[in-house]
């Protein structure tokens, strides 16, 4: 059976998912940075992403205001794990959405928090998921408001995005966190930001 990194390295695409523990070992060191924010991954199909998944479940530990995630629909690994509208057809299953979390309690009462509890309270309607109007791309015009909407953005973009999406977060003056391929720290227009202590090294 195919992985996601598989797939996307089959296809030599630039996008698979961050491991979990990755995430963990990382963002353990910026725990207090995160109460009362809103945090946006704007690159991370919900229930697919182990960010998403992350910041769901630790959602009540980090005091989160709000968590939103978006995909887009060129994403060679949307809809493979789970869907979440019923869709039939590969086309459908790649339709970007968003999905914004404002609460994660114990839904379905069997005296833990999990993901079946988050795909719960999106069906009663206590967080919201819908289809977005575009394509999802990070600089689509409803996704810098979302963008704006937020306080810190954390994910892992696709590689040869990385410039645009760095340019894009310090654009919008927007804090960030992103795990992703170290090389990235070579391009020219990312040097001025580590020289002036803008941005730093995990």
């Amino acid at each position: 059976m195919a992985t996601p990194l598989n797939r996307a390295n089959q296809a030599k695409e630039d996008e698979f998912y961050t491991q979990l523990s990755d995430i963990e070992s990382e963002l353990k060191h910026y725990r207090k940075h995160f109460a009362g924010k809103t945090v946006l991954c704007n690159c991370d199909d919900p229930f697919e992403s182990n960010f998403f998944k992350y910041f769901c479940l630790n959602f009540n530990r980090l005091k989160l205001k709000k968590l939103i995630a978006t995909c887009y629909s060129g994403s060679p690994i949307t809809g493979n794990e789970l869907t979440l509208f019923g869709d039939d057809t590969e086309e459908e299953r790649r339709t970007p959405y968003k999905a914004v979390v404002t609460s994660v309690r114990d839904a379905n009462g069997d005296g833990a928090t999990s993901m079946v509890d988050v795909a719960e309270l999106f069906k009663q309607g206590e967080n919201l998921c819908e289809r977005l109007e575009g394509n999802g791309d990070f600089r689509s015009e409803e996704c810098l408001r979302l963008l704006d909407e937020a306080d810190i953005v954390v994910t892992n973009p696709p590689f040869s995005k990385f410039r645009e999406f760095v340019s894009t977060l310090v654009e919008h003056d927007k804090k960030f966190i992103i795990i992703g391929n170290q090389n990235a720290i070579t391009y020219k227009e990312f040097f001025p930001l580590l020289r002036d202590n803008k941005v730093w090294l995990g």
